[in-house]
């Protein structure tokens, strides 16, 4: 069996240095952004998604959720991207393991990249048709990759036509402090409306002056360029 340590020495391999460096500004490796205290090594998603593909059987969930706690961010991307794939193709109990061991590592989950190649894929398709409670106290949380994981997470339920969390989440998020927390409730937003534009608007029509800009920004994005210039300007 493959252990934590054979993916990190593969990953440690195709590290690029020049490239380290624009991802951590990418993703705000820096102090004072996001990603403070965060290391990137270098390694381009599709090279780390093709180790993931060499390794997920591999892998035991032990020694994946060890590579999810790394202090490297391309191991813990690599570790998503094995959960994903040993998600997928799992079992019942397989895939409550997988959620419940990405549930309890949500603090390594710590960047945009990271809630957003996990959550829609993990947390939303195990809720499907399950006790969805569990968003609420994400959606609570005081740390801004539980709330963002909570929206993310229910572009599972958009695709199989069921926007009613959404809804719910995005009215508990309105007021968040964080940009990504906005970013994340307009981009589903715009998702439910691609859908089923008569529902989004009938949610934006409640909202959509109380919401921030850059959430009302997102949703709208795909509107007609006067129906986007009606809604930035309060007038629909």
């Amino acid at each position: 069996m493959a252990t934590t340590a054979d993916v990190r020495d593969e990953l440690a391999g195709l590290a690029d240095p020049e490239r380290a460096k624009g991802l951590s500004r990418f993703l705000q490796m820096v102090p004072g952004g996001y990603g403070e205290g965060d290391l990137a090594i270098g390694v381009s998603v599709p090279e780390q998604r093709r180790v993931a593909a060499r390794y997920w059987r591999e892998l035991s969930l032990t020694e994946t959720a060890k590579l999810l706690t790394s202090g490297v961010h391309e191991e813990r991307l690599t570790a998503l991207f094995i959960l994903v794939r040993k998600f997928v193709k799992g079992d019942e109990e397989q895939r409550g393991q997988i959620f419940s061991t990405v549930l309890a590592n949500t603090g390594h989950i710590n960047n945009w990249d990271l809630v957003d190649s996990s959550a829609p894929y993990i947390v939303g398709p195990w809720l499907i048709d399950k006790d969805r409670s569990v968003l609420d106290r994400l959606a609570g949380s005081s740390l801004v990759w539980d709330r963002r994981i909570a929206i993310m997470a229910t572009f599972a339920f958009i695709k199989a036509g069921d926007f009613h969390w959404t809804f719910r989440l995005s009215e508990m998020l309105l007021d968040d402090p964080h940009d990504l927390v906005h970013k994340a409730v307009g981009w589903m937003l715009r998702e439910v409306g691609n859908r089923d534009r008569a529902a989004e608007e009938e949610f934006l029509a409640q909202w959509y002056r109380a919401m921030p800009r850059v959430t009302l920004r997102y949703a709208i994005e795909k509107f007609e360029p006067q129906r986007r210039r009606d809604y930035l300007a309060g007038t629909v």
